[in-house]
């Protein structure tokens, strides 16, 4: 791939995803694919001003082994070298950038039950540092092309071929080019654009006062999902309390919202796989009572399912219900990811697990236990799944009683 134009995706990583400033504190996750990228990137953190860059490397393989051969007991515990850590965060509040380049399938055959109590059990001690840390530092999901991962995408080629074809579909995703393999453009106006966009649309959204929006498609999709009464629609950029903008998911086609717990009904069938946990979860549904899951089969791992919505008891629950028009640039390059980020911005979709406390009007004048009662679902997860269709429908029902179409076979309808 052309070394100019990653260092200018390494650039929008920088400027635009994470708006790093002079004095910032940086941290890049990275798997071990693409060390020259991670270094085009840590030197554009530094351009910015940062004070100091930090690379974390992960390998699937090792995780895979440590789960699998470690006792449950030692999984679990979480050392107070790794508190000290968490507490450093909190404190300074890093720029965290997390770079994603994994295998969908490369954590079969890892011991999943065992994995799932380890997390259990460390979510308790983690969850504070988290709430101390929410809507208070910039982060950044993006992704650079992984070996197995372009094989998935593109099986029919070798390795090195398959790999410039996903840095492409990358590109082309993040607005880096005008269109799939073309030529190169500004990402930095272009999403400046992008993001004004999308504020003109949550503008709207959030001026019809909604109370429920209803699905339905052939596939089977009758799903009444609940609005929080001082909910919002949020989508693009996002600015901490701070006042600091940063763009959270490159790329992104989404508006979203965090539903009310304890209000959804019906039966929403899924529309593309899931890579949860190193493993596809592919041709399932789940079934609503009350807002929460009481029914759900995959015809692939079925048992995985199973252990995602009952993680903890805020697992069965919605925590985030997103737009995202069938027709958009990740939908119309006909290729299938494998991978949240992306497909969750190929159709529109639905998230298991936590709810997004940014989402409601005023959030930062509610203490998190407000927010909580208001409709705001908490869990240790926040799982998205893909439901959008080409004749999918969306209508929303307002609190003075109207009835405003928001989708229309697959795409916005206003």
């Amino acid at each position: 791939m052309n070394k100019t134009i990653l260092r200018n995706y390494a650039k929008l990583l920088a400027r635009a995803g994470l708006n790093v400033r002079r004095g910032d504190e940086v941290i890049i996750n990275a798997e071990l694919d693409q060390p020259e990228f991670v270094e085009m990137v840590v030197r554009e953190c530094y351009r910015a001003g940062a004070a100091k860059v930090t690379v974390e490397w992960s390998h699937q393989p090792l995780q895979k082994i440590h789960v699998n051969c470690r006792s449950l007991k030692v999984l679990s515990r979480v050392e107070e070298w790794e508190k000290a850590k968490l507490q450093h965060r909190v404190d300074k509040l890093p720029a965290m950038l997390y770079l994603v380049s994994e295998d969908p399938d490369g954590l079969a055959g890892m011991n999943q039950a065992k994995n799932s109590k380890a997390m259990q059990a460390r979510y308790g001690i983690i969850k504070p540092f988290r709430d101390a840390m929410d809507n208070k530092y910039k982060w950044c999901i993006a992704a650079v092309p992984g070996k197995a991962w372009a094989k998935k995408m593109f099986p029919g080629l070798r390795a090195s071929t398959a790999i410039e074809k996903q840095w492409e579909a990358i590109l082309y995703t993040v607005r880096m080019t005008k269109t799939l393999g073309g030529e190169p453009q500004d990402g930095l106006a272009a999403w400046a654009e992008h993001n004004a966009q999308f504020h003109k649309r949550c503008d709207y959204l959030n001026s019809l006062g909604i109370e429920t929006l209803e699905y339905h498609s052939a596939n089977g999709t009758n799903l009444t999902v609940g609005m929080m009464e001082n909910g919002q629609f949020c989508g693009g950029s996002e600015t901490t309390l701070g006042g600091e903008e940063f763009n959270p998911n490159m790329p992104t086609e989404e508006l979203f919202v965090t539903p009310k717990r304890g209000v959804a009904e019906g039966i929403v069938y899924s529309s593309k796989p899931l890579s949860y946990r190193g493993q596809i979860i592919d041709n399932f549904w789940i079934r609503f009572h009350e807002g929460k899951a009481v029914e759900a089969h995959a015809e692939q791992n079925d048992e995985l399912l199973q252990q995602m919505i009952t993680m903890d008891e805020g697992a069965a629950y919605l925590g985030e219900c997103a737009l995202v028009p069938f027709h958009s640039p990740i939908s119309q390059s006909g290729l299938t990811f494998f991978e949240t980020l992306f497909d969750e911005n190929a159709a529109c979709h639905l998230a298991m697990g936590a709810g997004f406390t940014n989402t409601v009007k005023d959030y930062d004048k509610y203490t998190l236990e407000q927010l909580h009662e208001m409709g705001v679902n908490d869990s240790m997860i926040h799982v998205d799944f893909m439901i959008g269709t080409e004749d999918l429908s969306v209508v929303a029902h307002t609190r003075d009683g109207k009835s405003v179409p928001l989708f229309e076979n697959g795409d916005w309808a206003f």
